[in-house]
């Protein structure tokens, strides 16, 4: 092996950090196959590294037998004698290849080798770099884009931004800086790949965990979100200190703390009249989360007004909330956004009925019920004589 390439070897542990020990691997087994394609066989060779010259050596290994059926394997004893007379049948004798004769296929395929390590190795330092970010608001650089994905420089990769990761209207040029939430990290054998969103109901969080100190230091707690990115958002919290106002906090006096978030991801619009970029309002209402779920799904209806709150028994997870008539579109919301996002803060499936409504279920339930109670009463037979 030259001592150029050993050079070569030793840049590459210092500069791109592969170890040592990985490199004289690498070079053991491409001289071995080297070895193999060389002679047919790879049984007889054994190879050792010389630490004090920093240079390979490539042995033979051949046994001592009376008669010889593989050269490459073995050796008649009366050429082992001929060595020395020590050895004796069934004896193992190392014989020095010259590494001249394949060693530059070997450097080469250890080269590629390593390289592939290098990159294995890299791959894994990325992959645990992002992963730590899982989870995380990072800001970026739009660089690129393609039907499926905007491309987001994070530094060392390229993050995919999805259309169903996107705020709905909002638009980009490349260069601009924008703020993503890293949900997802893969490592697989192309490469690294970061999924990132802004859409995402936990960006909603981490960027009220940077702009409000009260979140930021755990005095209120964001319980859970659910969102309609670019239209709508609910957030439950809860506050841990008796004197803070888990809302109030949230919402900041005159609304400036809700201001300051929803102007952190600024999402804007093509205005299809103007043609001109106008800001994307999303609301967020803020609910306070109880542990009762009856008054948790109570909250989390509003702004409309609930009469009750039921639970299927056969159910634990269905609810059915019963508003008055007036309150009927309200609670259910246009397109049935409201009791969608409610359903989705709460974790229950939501049914809202109008109390008219209800009461009509009932009468017609109770109707029913006296029905089946007057059949199931017996009438006495009457005696013939």
């Amino acid at each position: 092996m030259s001592k150029e390439m050993l050079e070569a070897f030793r840049v590459l542990e210092e500069e791109k950090h592969i170890n040592k020990d990985d490199i004289i691997e690498a070079v053991t087994e491409s001289l071995k196959s080297a070895y193999k394609r060389r002679y047919g066989q790879s049984e007889s060779c054994v190879i050792e590294y010389n630490e004090k010259t920093s240079d390979f050596q490539v042995f033979t290994v051949r046994e001592v037998v009376e008669e010889v059926f593989d050269s490459r394997l073995e050796i008649s004893l009366k050429d082992a004698l001929a060595i020395s007379s020590a050895y004796e049948l069934g004896d193992k004798i190392r014989f020095e290849e010259s590494v001249a004769e394949f060693g530059r296929v070997a450097a080469q395929s250890a080269k590629q080798t390593i390289m592939e390590k290098m990159r294995r190795q890299m791959r894994e330092v990325t992959f645990n770099e992002y992963k730590e970010h899982e989870g995380e608001i990072m800001t970026g650089t739009v660089e690129r884009f393609d039907q499926r994905f905007i491309y987001v420089n994070l530094g060392s990769l390229e993050a995919q931004l999805s259309h169903q990761d996107q705020i709905p209207g909002e638009t980009f040029k490349s260069h601009d800086r924008i703020e993503v939430y890293v949900y997802k990290v893969e490592n697989n054998p192309k490469g690294v790949n970061v999924f990132v969103s802004r859409s995402h109901p936990e960006f909603i969080k981490r960027i009220m965990e940077q702009e409000i100190p009260e979140v930021f230091d755990g005095t209120v707690e964001i319980m859970s979100v659910s969102r309609e990115a670019g239209d709508r958002t609910k957030v439950a919290v809860r506050s841990h200190n008796p004197n803070v106002d888990a809302i109030g906090t949230i919402v900041g006096r005159g609304g400036s703390n809700i201001k300051k978030v929803i102007s952190k991801f600024h999402p804007k619009r093509i205005d299809a009249k103007t043609g001109l970029e106008i800001p994307v309002e999303e609301n967020i209402d803020v609910i306070q989360w109880v542990d009762d779920a009856a008054e948790f799904i109570y909250n989390a209806i509003a702004p409309a007004e609930v009469d009750m709150v039921l639970f299927d028994e056969t159910d634990n997870k269905r609810a059915t909330v019963v508003v008055p008539d007036s309150k009927l579109s309200l609670a259910i919301g246009r397109r049935g956004q409201n009791v969608r996002l409610a359903a989705h803060l709460t974790g229950y499936r939501i049914d809202i009925k109008s109390a008219s409504e209800y009461d009509q279920m009932e009468a017609e339930r109770e109707a029913q019920l006296s029905e089946e109670s007057s059949d199931s009463v017996e009438t006495p037979e009457s005696d013939s004589e």
